[in-house]
This record gives structure tokens, C-alpha cells and sequence, in this order.
């Protein structure tokens, strides 16, 4: 009672006591960290590299932060000692006593001995070990209490025994790394959906791989020699059926006999009947699979006379230049004579060109074939009647098709059929608009043919492919060739094209509109060609934000806002797709499969680990990490989600130049392709020199015949 009077008449003292109480426990925890730092550093071998962890300084002070350290309000929240050299003990007693700690890295060092017990320590986020020379099993229990874990790297090891279960029991797990050590036995069930990296390659799994990691493609697993599963083009053993009791000549009679009596039959009679069943069911099934291909043909025909254009074929293959061709034909049109319209600058060349009638079935289409560009020569729809025709791909917004005519130029055809947002005259000008551009980074139509139902857009073939075969999908040559200058060159091509682009559509809302690596086709000295571009205005409103890449900005995609920075957002993508090598899953609808690299990017950023988000294939290149990690961060500010603090076109440019300045040295260069003019014995194309200014209004090589369309 005199205690509880005491405080009621000076509450002053109450405060006095409180700050006893309660904030000097936190003082002690603060000026405890240096400590706790400086008995890990006491626990490590070959510790030269932590030399400035001194008692004299402080650990975060602005002027003398130790090395190693990742601070935020004077409070050290990371360690990032990687490839230091260091050895001995992970002191994981001390380290508890560094409250604030939420992600450490102490990878490519020479620790060793069992898993240390980060499993005892607070919130820890990232836990990064990868390259040291840990042994043994991990308890299968270890990560029960890591909730808060999301990033485990524990590659390049030498852990053995079962991969430990309760990794499953992670809510939020976003990269899993356990390639190149000894795990053995089957793979868990580990299914987060917020999982988006994930290795498991080099180890001693065996079983089949989890249809729960079916996103993951082949190489996460590579190096196994007991995994099978789809995903790796091995199947799995099916288990076989309990051996089949033996019988001896008396239970055969008693079979026998009871078929005799159970039935109305002998055994041969009723091994006839059987036969006889299979018969019938063959037979049957042979008349209507006949049947069906007759239906099929039938109905393949009449509806070949309901349109002007058709181009029967496979239409889901990803690779160019797929074997079998298919003939492209422009079926039923009613004129005998085709026009070929042409911009009134144009010359009349060629003689596929006869004048006619344009009375086209289809609800008002034409039937001629509008040419846009002459500088490869001119040709009309007898040209691409008379051509095979392969399959290329579908995509949001129609099919495309290699077309090889008689002469052997090839051109793409590309059948749109969402583009009815313009009448005829509108369309015609937006089309002679993209005839009339001129840019080395850029590919534009050479002719169009307009119909009320779907429009065909002509371009050059370039049969090297996109960026993203080469980077994802090809492991030949070219993928082999995709070193860093080819890489630096594919960056800065691609920011002079998008830059012209908005500088020519400057009143669209987003100017290009599609930029994703589909959609940039690599010339044979990897200059990048932007396709696809500027197509909102001609889409239907009802699909544009389906079709179009650049919708899924965030403030497109949440709130409906679209912008020339949602064209930033997606060049932001590019750069960081170049730089990682991984497959980003924003190109994804169904957000199934890919990795979330500006998520994954940012991350490792926030936590100085820049070198580690490089493509192994570029990132031993000497002297360009600097130039690579200045990539990263333009990268990342190009992605920001808050497109106010995003960077804008100009800003962009300007970032990508400086790092060209310092790092490049691209020269322009000339180079030549054949046109269609060469094919019938004419002169040969121009040559032109690449301007090296970004936005500008310069010239592109007419004849960059080198890279596989690839329909957006």
C-alpha cells in the first residue's frame, strides 16, 4: 500500500522508474551488438577480411560501418560475408544476440562441420550458404520454426541424407537452392505457391518429381540419375502387379468345369466369341475414324469457300522453321485479276501485280494487297497463293506464317483477328503511318490485306529468332554466341527503337504497347529488330488489355492507368531478363511457371548480393560486372512499382547511354541481305550505316534477314 501511495502522489517517479525498467534494457541490447559482432569474428579462421570490426568504432556509424554489415536505422539487420575466406565456427549463440538480424550470407567460404543451428535464431529472412563444405543429414525437423524464411540457398555443399520435410511447412518460401550436394532419397512435397526459384540439380534424388513442382522446368533437376517424371522425358516405372498364383493341371479342371457349368459353353467356343467381339469393335472403330476424316475434310472445304484467306496447318508450334509445310492459300476470291494498291510514291515492278476489281466477299473486305514498303521488292496475293507455308505460332492477337515464294524471298504473314478497332480508311492510314517509318531498330509491314473479319499484316522474315528463343529456348550456337557485348548490344538496340517509337507515336498512350522479348527479333550480328508495336489504337477496346504486354504495369493492371512508363515497365523487364537469363514470369497469364525477376532482383539488391542475380554465362566476363550491376539497377528503377517514381522514357535513355559511354565500344557497322528484288536478278538492297542517336529519325538496314517471327 505505501508503494502504490507513493507512486499515486509523484507519478513523476513512475516515469523515472519505467525508463529504469523498460528502456534501459534496450540501451543494453544496443550497446550489446558490437560485442556480440566482435565474438563472432573471435569464432571465424582467416578473419583478415573483418578487420575493421574494431571495439573503437560503431558498427553501423556512416563514416566507419563495418565490412560485411547491412544497417538500417543504426541497427545491423544483415551480414553479407560472402567469399571472404573465412573458416571455423558459425557462433549461432551469438548471433542470436543481434536482435534486428533478418538475413545472412555466408556463402563461398571454407566453413564445415554439421548444419549450424540457424534454426534458434529470431525472424532470420534469407539464409545464404552456398559454396562451403557443410556435411551431413539435416534433421528433418530443422526448419518447423523458420516461418519468416523466403530465401535458402544451400548449393554447392556436401549435405547427404533425405531433403528434410518440414521445408513444406514454410508459408512463404520463395527460392529453394539445394543443387550440388549429396541429398538422397525422394523429393517432398513442397508446394508454395509462392515459390519461384527453385534447383535441385547434381544431388542422388530418386522417385518421381512432384507434380506440385511441374512449373519448374528440366535443368532444376538435372544431374539425378533416379528422378523420372514428364517434366524430364523419363517415365516412371510402374509398379508391377503381384505374380499370378500358380495353377496345376487340376485347378485348370476345375476351372474348367465350372465354366462347363456355369455356362452354355466350352472354353473354345467362348475364346471364338471373344475374338469375334474384337473383330467387330476394330471394324467399327476403323468405319468411323474413316468417317470422321471424311467430316473433317468436308467441313475444312466449305469453309475454305466462306473465306478469302485460309492457311490450313499446325498452329501451336513454338520453333520456327517447323518440317512440314502446309500450302497458304487464298481460296475462292470471285476476281480473276488482283490490284495491288501502292502508296503514290511507289514504282510499279514485278508482274504479280494485275489490275482488277476490288468487289471481295467478306463484308466489304478488298481483295487487293497493299503494299507499304518497296525497298524489298513488290509482289501480290498470287505471290503467297502460289507459296508453301509453315506454321509459326499463336499468340493474343492471331496466327503467323513463313511464306517462301517462287524466288525464294520469304516473308511472314501475320493473320490478325482482334484488330477491328478502325473502319477501312483508318486503318489504311495507320498502316501507310508504319510503311513510312525508317529505323535500325525497328521492323515495320511491307504490305497488308484488309478484311472486315481478321487483317493480314506482311512482314520480312528474319530467321534468326526472337530474344526469347535464343535465351530460353535454343541451346545452339546462337545461344552459345550470346555473350556479354551481344547482350549490351541487344539493351541499347532495344532502348534506340523503343525511344524512336515514342517519339513517332508520341500521342498514344502507351506507344509500343507489346515489348517483350518475343516481340525483338535478333539480326545475325544480334542487333535488335522491335515488332509488333503500336498496335492499341487498332485493337478492339474490349481486348486491348488481354493482348497488349504493357497492361500488366501495375497501375494498368490494378487501376486501369496506362501511360508511356508502362512501355518503361516492360523495357525494365527486358533488361533484367538479359541480364539474369531467366525466364520472367510476368509473360505468364497464369502466373504458372517463370521466376518473378523484379521481385527476385529487388530483393537481392536491397541485400548487396547484385553479382549473384548474373547469368553464369556472362557473369565471368572480365571487367563488365561493374557495367552489368549499373544494368541491374537501371533495370529495377525501370520496374518501380509506383509509377511516380518509376523512370520515364528520356530518364531511362539517358541512364543506358552513360553506361554506354563507359562500357561500350560499339561501332556502327554495315552489313547486307538479299531482297526480294535479288531473287528475280535485280540490283541488290541498300546498305545503310546505323545511327548511333537514340529517337532519332535514322535509317535501318533494309535487309536484316535474320530472325524468326514470332507471332505476340
Amino acid at each position: 500500500m505505501a508503494v502504490t501511495w507513493f507512486f499515486y502522489h509523484r507519478p513523476h517517479h513512475l516515469l523515472f522508474f519505467s525508463i529504469i525498467f523498460f528502456v534501459l534494457p534496450c540501451i543494453a541490447y544496443s550497446l550489446a551488438e558490437p560485442e556480440a559482432l566482435l565474438k563472432l569474428k573471435e569464432s571465424f579462421k582467416n578473419a583478415e577480411a573483418l578487420n575493421s570490426w574494431t571495439p573503437d568504432t560503431a558498427p553501423c556509424a556512416r563514416n566507419t560501418q563495418w565490412a560485411g554489415l547491412i544497417c538500417a536505422d543504426g541497427i545491423v539487420t544483415g551480414l553479407r560475408l560472402g567469399g571472404m575466406g573465412l573458416a571455423g565456427e558459425i557462433d549461432t549463440k551469438v548471433l542470436a544476440e543481434i536482435k534486428g538480424l533478418r538475413t545472412m550470407s555466408f556463402a563461398n567460404n571454407n566453413f564445415s562441420g554439421p548444419m549450424p543451428e540457424f534454426n534458434t535464431l529470431g525472424p532470420v529472412k534469407g539464409l545464404y550458404l552456398s559454396g562451403n563444405q557443410f556435411t551431413g543429414e539435416i534433421p528433418s525437423n530443422f526448419f518447423v520454426k523458420m516461418e519468416s524464411l523466403r530465401k535458402l540457398w544451400l548449393s554447392n555443399n556436401k549435405f547427404t541424407g533425405n531433403i528434410p520435410p518440414s521445408l513444406a511447412t514454410i508459408p512463404n518460401l520463395l527460392e529453394l537452392h539445394l543443387e550440388d550436394n549429396g541429398f538422397s532419397g525422394s523429393i517432398p512435397v513442397i508446394n508454395q505457391s509462392t515459390l519461384v526459384s527453385l534447383n535441385m540439380s547434381n544431388n542422388k534424388l530418386e522417385g518421381e518429381v512432384p507434380a506440385s513442382m511441374s512449373k519448374f522446368d528440366a535443368s532444376s533437376f538435372a544431374g539425378n540419375a533416379g528422378l523420372c517424371g514428364g517434366k524430364l522425358g523419363k517415365e516412371c516405372a510402374k509398379p508391377e502387379p503381384p505374380p499370378a498364383a500358380s495353377t496345376t493341371p487340376n485347378d485348370n479342371n476345375n476351372n474348367n468345369n465350372n465354366d462347363n457349368n456355369g455356362g452354355n459353353g466350352s472354353n473354345s467356343k467362348g475364346n471364338g466369341g471373344s475374338s469375334k467381339v474384337v473383330v467387330a469393335v476394330s471394324v467399327a472403330s476403323a468405319v468411323v475414324l474413316v468417317a470422321l476424316i471424311v467430316l473433317f475434310f468436308v467441313k475444312s472445304r466449305r469453309k475454305g469457300e466462306e473465306e478469302h484467306f485460309d492457311m490450313p496447318g499446325k498452329e501451336n508450334i513454338e520453333k520456327a522453321d517447323h518440317p512440314d509445310s502446309v500450302e497458304l492459300n487464298v481460296s475462292e476470291i470471285k476476281q480473276k485479276e488482283v490490284v495491288v494498291d501502292r502508296p503514290s510514291s511507289s514504282k510499279r515492278t514485278g508482274n504479280s501485280s494485275r489490275k482488277g476489281s476490288n468487289n471481295g466477299k467478306g463484308g466489304g473486305g478488298m481483295a487487293e494487297l497493299v503494299m507499304l514498303n518497296e525497298e524489298k521488292g513488290v509482289f501480290g496475293l498470287p505471290d503467297l497463293m502460289k507459296a508453301a507455308a509453315e506454321v509459326l505460332g499463336n499468340g493474343g492477337l492471331g496466327s503467323s506464317y513463313k511464306a517462301v515464294m517462287a524466288n525464294g524471298f520469304a516473308v511472314v504473314v501475320k493473320r490478325m483477328r482482334e484488330m477491328n478497332g478502325m473502319g477501312k480508311d483508318g486503318f489504311d492510314a495507320e498502316m501507310r503511318r508504319f510503311g513510312s517509318l525508317r529505323h535500325w531498330n525497328i521492323l515495320t509491314p511491307l504490305a497488308y490485306h484488309y478484311r472486315k473479319e481478321e487483317k493480314l499484316l506482311i512482314y520480312e522474315y528474319i530467321p534468326k529468332s526472337s530474344l526469347l528463343y535464343i535465351l530460353h529456348g535454343d541451346r545452339g550456337p546462337s545461344h552459345d554466341e550470346l555473350d556479354w557485348p551481344a547482350r549490351l548490344k541487344i539493351i541499347q538496340g532495344t532502348a534506340k527503337g523503343l525511344a524512336y517509337i515514342h517519339t513517332e507515336f508520341a500521342s498514344c498512350d502507351v506507344p509500343h504497347g507489346n515489348l517483350k522479348s518475343s516481340n525483338i527479333l535478333l539480326g545475325p550480328d544480334y542487333e535488335p529488330l522491335l515488332s509488333d508495336f503500336a498496335f492499341g489504337p487498332l485493337i478492339n477496346t474490349a481486348n486491348v488489355a488481354q493482348a497488349l504486354f504493357a497492361y500488366k504495369a501495375p497501375e494498368a493492371a490494378e487501376h486501369g492507368r496506362v501511360s508511356p512508363k508502362c512501355d518503361v515497365y516492360c523495357l525494365g523487364i527486358i533488361i533484367l531478363e538479359i541480364l539474369t537469363g531467366k525466364f520472367p514470369s510476368q509473360y505468364l497469364n497464369n502466373g504458372k511457371g517463370g521466376l518473378d525477376v523484379i521481385q527476385w532482383v529487388r530483393s537481392a539488391i536491397s541485400e548487396g548480393r547484385e553479382s549473384e542475380l548474373l547469368d553464369p554465362e556472362i557473369s565471368s566476363t572480365k571487367g563488365s560486372l561493374g557495367e552489368m550491376e549499373k544494368f541491374l539497377h537501371i533495370g529495377a528503377a525501370c520496374t518501380e512499382s509506383n509509377p511516380n517514381q518509376r523512370l520515364d522514357m528520356r530518364e531511362a535513355v539517358t541512364r543506358i547511354e552513360q553506361v554506354q559511354v563507359l562500357g561500350s565500344d560499339h561501332v556502327p557497322h554495315t552489313s547486307h541481305a538479299p531482297t526480294l528484288r535479288e531473287g528475280v536478278g535485280e540490283l541488290p538492297g541498300e546498305t545503310r550505316l546505323e545511327s548511333n542517336t537514340i529517337g532519332s529519325r535514322s535509317g535501318r538496314l533494309d535487309g536484316d534477314n535474320d530472325a524468326a517471327f514470332s507471332i505476340s
